[in-house]
Parts: C-alpha cells; sequence; structure tokens
C-alpha cells in the first residue's frame, strides 16, 4: 500500500531539486543587483558573500515551513491520499511556471507562486470532495485557511506599495544627506550611516532570523524585553566601528555596507524564500511518516497532524542550501533576470529593454504634471538646493573605459540592501511568506525614482518595464492557481497521470532549456553597436562588413523561401518566414537606435566615419523593408486562399531568384573575406537582373491585355516585381556607397 506513495516522495525530491533551481534562477536578482549594478565589489567576491548568506539563511528558515503545511488550507479536511495529490500539483505547477518566467528574463515571486499553486490545488480538490458527497459549494471555507491566506496575499499586495513608497522616501533623504559626491561627506555622517545601516541588518537579519532556529531558546531571555537598548547598544557600537574604519583604515564604508547588505539580503531570501521551493516536499515527508505510523488507509486518514508545529530537518536545510549555491555560480538564466533588474534601475540612458505602451505614457504626463504643480508651491531657493544634492558629477574617463561606469552608485546599492533587508526580516520574524521579490524589485524602483534615474529620455521606457513586470506578477498568481487546479484535477481523476505530468515537466524543461541556449547563441552572434571599446575606422569598416554580410546572406534565404513556398502555396512556411524577416527588422532597427552611442564610442580620427555608417544602415534598412514587403504581401495572398500564381509568373519569379541569389552571394562572400576590390565586379553584374525584372514586368502586363484574369494575382505579382526592384536599387547603393568609402580611406591611409 505504501509503494505508490514511497514513489510519490521520491519524485517530490527530485522535483524540490529541480524547483531549488529553477527558483534561485529568479530569485537571484533580489540579492545580487544592488551589488552588481553598483559594482562596489568583485563579481566573485558578490558571489562568495551571497553564497556564505544563503547558508546561513537556510538553517533560519525552518519557522517558515509551517506555511506550506497549513498556511493556506486546513489540514484536518483531507485525507493522506489527498494531501500528496495537492503535493504533487503544486511541485508541478510551480517547477513549469518559474522556468517559463526565466527563460523570459523576467523576475517572478517564488512565494506569490506557492501560496496561489497551494490554494488552486486545494480549492480544486475540495470542489471535488464537496461534488462527491452533495454538499453546498458554501462549504468549500471550511477547507481554506481563509484568514492565514487573506493575511499572506494582503501581505503580499502591500508589500509593493510599502516597499516603493519607503524606498523612495529613504533614498530621497539619503541623496539630499550624500549628494553625488558622497566622497566629501564628512566622516561623521559616513559613520552614522554605517551605524543605522549595520544596526538595521544585524538586529533584524541576525537577531529576529534566529527567532525560527533551536539557538534562539537559549538567548530569548536576553534580547525580549531589551529590544530598545540592544538596538541603541548596536547603533553606538556599529557608528564607532564605522568611524575607525573610513578613519584608520580607509576603508569606505559605504561598500562595507553593501557587502554586508549583500550578504543579509541574500540570508534573509533563503530564511524566506526557502519554504517556497522544499516546504511541500518536507510537509509531504511529515505527512507520509505520519500516516505509515497510523495504519489506516491513505483515503482515510485525516491530516489534521499536520496543523502542528513539526521540527525541520537541519540536514534537509543545508543541502537545499548547498543547491542554491551551486545554482547561483552556474545558472545563465539568472543573469538574464538580474540584467532585467539592473536595466530598469540604472542611472542614465542606454538601449531600453522595454517599448512604451499607453498607460507608462499617461503616468508620465501626469508624474510630470504633478510635479509642476509641486515646484509651484516649493520656494525656489529650496528648489535650487535641492536640486544642487541631485546634480551628478561629470565623470570623464577615456573613451575606451565608458564601460567601467556602474549602473548606479554606491549610495542607491546601499539603500536598496538596507531597506530591502529590513522588510523581508519583519516578515520573515512574524511568519509571513512576504515576496523578495516584490519587496527587492519595488525598493530598487522607488529609489529609482527618487534618484532622477528616470529623465524625460527613458521615463517612459523604465515605466513601461515596471509596469510589465507588475502585469506578469497578477499573471504569475491567476496562471499558478489554475494551472494547480487543473493538474491537481487530472492527479485525482487518475495516478496514471502523474507519471504523465512528470514527462511533461521534463520535455519542457529540455525545450526550454534548448530555446534558451539557442536564442543566447543568436544574441551573441549578433553585433551591437553600444561598445564599450574605442572603434576606429578598421574597424568601423569591420563591424558595418560584417552587418552586410550578415543582411545578405538572410535575405538571400528569405527570398528564395518567399518564392519557393508560394509557388507550393505553403502557409505554414510563409508563417514562420514572415517571423523571420520581422526579427530581421527588429535587429536593424536595433542597430539603428543605438547609432548614438557608436558614435560617442569613434576615436577622434574616424568621426567622418560616423555619416558613412548611418547611410549603411539606412540602406540596410531599405533592403530589408523591401523583403519584409514581399513577405507581407505574399502571405496574405495565400493567407485569403486566392488563386496560385500562374506557371508562367512562377518560372519568371525563380529565374529572378537565381539571379538575386548570386548577386547576394557575391555581395555576402565579398564582405565575409573583405575583398572589397570585388564590388566593382559586383555592381556591373547588377544590371543583368535589373533587365530581368523589367522583362518580367512587361511579359505581365501583356498577359493582362490577353488572358490574365486574376486582379489579385496580378496585384501580387507586380507587387513582388517591384520591391525586387527596390531591393536590388538599395543594394546597388549600399555597394556604391561603401566602393566610395572604401577607396577613400584606403587613400588616407
Amino acid at each position: 500500500m505504501g509503494d505508490p506513495y514511497i514513489l510519490m516522495l521520491i519524485a517530490l525530491a527530485g522535483l524540490a531539486i529541480l524547483d531549488l533551481v529553477v527558483g534561485v534562477s529568479n530569485d537571484a536578482v533580489n540579492f545580487l543587483n544592488s551589488a552588481i549594478g553598483s559594482k562596489a565589489i568583485p563579481i566573485k567576491t558578490i558571489m562568495i558573500i551571497a553564497s556564505v548568506g544563503v547558508f546561513f539563511g537556510a538553517v533560519t528558515s525552518s519557522g517558515m515551513m509551517e506555511v506550506a503545511r497549513k498556511g493556506i488550507f486546513n489540514p484536518n479536511m483531507f485525507m493522506f491520499e489527498e494531501i500528496m495529490f495537492i503535493f504533487m500539483a503544486v511541485m508541478i505547477t510551480d517547477i513549469l511556471l518559474l522556468d517559463i518566467f526565466n527563460s523570459l528574463g523576467m523576475p517572478t515571486s517564488t512565494t506569490v507562486s506557492i501560496v496561489f499553486e497551494l490554494l488552486g490545488a486545494a480549492v480544486a480538490i475540495a470542489l471535488l470532495k464537496i461534488t462527491a458527497s452533495n454538499k453546498s459549494i458554501t462549504e468549500i471555507s471550511q477547507y481554506i485557511n481563509n484568514e492565514q491566506a487573506t493575511q499572506i496575499i494582503l501581505g503580499i499586495i502591500l508589500s509593493v506599495i510599502v516597499a516603493f513608497t519607503v524606498g523612495a522616501i529613504v533614498q530621497y533623504f539619503s541623496r539630499l544627506i550624500y549628494s553625488f559626491n558622497f566622497e566629501n561627506r564628512p566622516t561623521y555622517i559616513s559613520a552614522l550611516f554605517g551605524g543605522f545601516a549595520i544596526t538595521a541588518i544585524t538586529y533584524f537579519i541576525i537577531i529576529k532570523g534566529l527567532k525560527g532556529t533551536d539557538f534562539y531558546g537559549n538567548i530569548k531571555h536576553i534580547i525580549e524585553g531589551s529590544t530598545t537598548a540592544i538596538i541603541a547598544g548596536s547603533f553606538a557600537l556599529w557608528s564607532a566601528v564605522s568611524y575607525a574604519l573610513i578613519k584608520v583604515f580607509k576603508i569606505n564604508i559605504l561598500t562595507a555596507i553593501i557587502a554586508i547588505g549583500t550578504f543579509s539580503l541574500a540570508m534573509a531570501f533563503a530564511g524566506n524564500d526557502l519554504v517556497n521551493f522544499i516546504g511541500v516536499p518536507i510537509a509531504a515527508l511529515n505527512s507520509y511518516n505520519a500516516w505509515e505510523a497510523s495504519g489506516e488507509a491513505a483515503n482515510q486518514f485525516s491530516m489534521g497532524i499536520l496543523a502542528d508545529k513539526v521540527p525541520s530537518n537541519t540536514i534537509l536545510l543545508l543541502i537545499a542550501g548547498a543547491i542554491m549555491v551551486i545554482t547561483l555560480w552556474t545558472s545563465k538564466k539568472a543573469r538574464a533576470v538580474i540584467e532585467t533588474g539592473i536595466n530598469l534601475s540604472r542611472q542614465g540612458d542606454g538601449h531600453e529593454k522595454f517599448q512604451p505602451n499607453n498607460l507608462s505614457r499617461v503616468v508620465v504626463r501626469a508624474a510630470m504634471f504633478a510635479n509642476l504643480g509641486l515646484n509651484k508651491l516649493i520656494p525656489v531657493k529650496t528648489q535650487e538646493y535641492i536640486n544642487s544634492k541631485f546634480e551628478k558629477p561629470v565623470i570623464k574617463l577615456p573613451k575606451d573605459q565608458t564601460y567601467e561606469l556602474p549602473a548606479f552608485d554606491l549610495v542607491r546599492a546601499a539603500v536598496n540592501l538596507i531597506m530591502a533587508s529590513i522588510l523581508i526580516s519583519i516578515a520573515t520574524s512574524m511568519k509571513l511568506p512576504l515576496s523578495t521579490t516584490y519587496v527587492t524589485f519595488m525598493v530598487a524602483m522607488g529609489t529609482s525614482l527618487a534618484d532622477r534615474a528616470w529623465g524625460r529620455e527613458s521615463a517612459v521606457y523604465r515605466v513601461a518595464g515596471v509596469l510589465n513586470v507588475i502585469g506578469g506578477w497578477f499573471l504569475t498568481a491567476i496562471i499558478a492557481f489554475t494551472a494547480a487546479g487543473i493538474v491537481a484535477f487530472l492527479i485525482y481523476w487518475h495516478t496514471a497521470m502523474i507519471p504523465v505530468l512528470l514527462f511533461v515537466v521534463i520535455a519542457m524543461l529540455v525545450r526550454t532549456t534548448l530555446q534558451y541556449s539557442k536564442k543566447s547563441k543568436e544574441e551573441k552572434q549578433q553585433q551591437f553597436v553600444e561598445r564599450a571599446e574605442l572603434i576606429s575606422i578598421n574597424e568601423v569598416i569591420e563591424e558595418s562588413s560584417g552587418h552586410i554580410a550578415n543582411v545578405a546572406t538572410r535575405v538571400n534565404k528569405l527570398y528564395s523561401s518567399v518564392v519557393n513556398d508560394l509557388a507550393t502555396h505553403d502557409l505554414n512556411k510563409l508563417r514562420k518566414t514572415e517571423k523571420h524577416v520581422e526579427k530581421l527588422n527588429d535587429e536593424i532597427e536595433s542597430l539603428k537606435s543605438g547609432v548614438f552611442y557608436f558614435i560617442k564610442s569613434l576615436d577622434d580620427t574616424s568621426v567622418q566615419a560616423s555619416k558613412f555608417y548611418i547611410l549603411i544602415l539606412g540602406h540596410l534598412q531599405d533592403v530589408a523593408q523591401s523583403i519584409s514587403l514581399i513577405s507581407k504581401s505574399t502571405y496574405k495572398h495565400v493567407n485569403n486562399n486566392h488563386k496560385n500564381l500562374k506557371k508562367s509568373q512562377i518560372k519568371d519569379l525563380k529565374h529572378i531568384d537565381i539571379k538575386l541569389s548570386e548577386l547576394l552571394d557575391g555581395i555576402s562572400d565579398a564582405f565575409e573575406t573583405k575583398q572589397f576590390e570585388n564590388l566593382n565586379d559586383i555592381l556591373i553584374g547588377k544590371k543583368e537582373l535589373l533587365k530581368e525584372v523589367s522583362e518580367s514586368i512587361e511579359r505581365q502586363v501583356e498577359r493582362i491585355r490577353t488572358y490574365e484574369t486574376s486582379p489579385k494575382n496580378t496585384t501580387l505579382y507586380f507587387s513582388i516585381l517591384l520591391e525586387t526592384q527596390d531591393l536590388v536599387s538599395g543594394l546597388i547603393n549600399l555597394l556604391d556607397n561603401y566602393n566610395e568609402f572604401y577607396i577613400s580611406t584606403k587613400m588616407t591611409l
């Protein structure tokens, strides 16, 4: 009788490991963003500090494990078999959901996902039980821990507002105190700031964190009732230590705070979020042990025992901590999620990951209007004083060292870590599974806003990004609830669905991993304009020739695909070609949007190359737009089920395709091998292609006057021919400009 459930426990153990990997990949953003974004500490040092923090946090997380057992549903209303079904559904759903968000590079909440998965699976099983017993649906309230579940959900929602507001307020006053010239502030200010920061961290992380451990019982009588004295004493001690570090050891106290804050936030993350990954499997193990000792049938043993406090296994917690640390060091998806957070909170302009939407535009306009009204109420001298504190110093670095500038400074990084640590630790001490993602992300966004990081050039993009992330959080809750309910129903319907669902999990993980790996390789192959190193005139030629060769090769394949798929009326292949064409256009548009950074990166002897580069990108865009119009019109024709082109028309197009392919192959080879002396030969060969296109147009005119009866075919055919003509013209202009620039460059070098 026990064998099926042992297999379930084994499956849950495996799922727990997978969940730790996908969960940490998403949540690493919570405690690494500030240290990495500020570049205060080398990456390896940051990872070591975070790893130690995760280990300490894993030990202190035992008190949080109760949430998985009784925080969402009333365990006494479910039998052992039903509880195992709920736990299996939760773990399967959680892995799939988090892996999807990781692949998208979007931070989501592992806390929200686990809470709503437990809720969704419990509701599904409860409804099935109620239906089977012909009871009223209103009795579902007996199955769900309404009070606790509501408290958790409201706490998560409230954390978004509180974290953003607190982060903005603290950062605003911190900037008034420090300004951007924080290195020049008096030592006592930095010492007091260090005293406040480290006191907050040590009290809330070390003392409150120990509350969930057995060790706390030995020092409970010392701590409780002496809170004020401990805080005051810690503040005095750490202020003195900070003063000594600054004055004697010449240590930047902000760097020390970031190091301690990274440790504390990693510890708080593990203490608060470890339940999200292993709480359910541990609860399943406790359930199995209780059921096996009872000797009752699996469908008759009530799980009320889960409501009792059960000590957690320290060895299991440390193993989980070790897996989390390994994932921190090895996960590529974690880096993608971290980049999203840094991109949205960085100080200054650059390529924006998100596109603006109507809502973000409305929010920005409303904020600007409110700012104008507020300025009318504040005296001019006060405004000037405040503005002076937010004036950013001009840092003159050589162009080849601009990449060394951090995304934000040490003051903001310190505030991010301090406030997030405090808020998360308070929730942990209250046994509330507060979303660390929500807190750290919203604190970072609040400090960014208060620090005037969102200027006129970037605000609409940053707000759109924040709204997208928050929208993803709500989507997480809806999907988690619904998907867990469906999976629980399938398992309840027949236990044979468990191996099927496990196979789906493995298949989906393999698929998303392969897709992500492919996407990463494609991104590495793309040549981006925003350069860190200095660009010489030879590098301009090198970079532009790479773009041209790449576009020529891809346009060649796309044009041939359109002609061949039009001949067979293959709608699916035309749809795929349309997606590839859109991708090509997006990449060229990205290159054009980065022209500003390209020109800034040019060395003084290569400024003349900027006009050439802009013209080359313009010609590439013309070529891409032509192939885009050809693809769109062809797809539309076939999708609308219009008649096939006549054999004579297809024959003409294939002749043109052969000639165009020869031209594009020649261009691609010339620019890949840098044999620019062959450009004249390529330019001579283009006349034959243009003649072929012109003759095809004349033949179609003759067909219309004799036997052609389809206006739709004529429209498509002329559209393809005319756009082919434009495509060839774009290539000719490109080659003319390149040939002229190359000759002039060769003469000057």
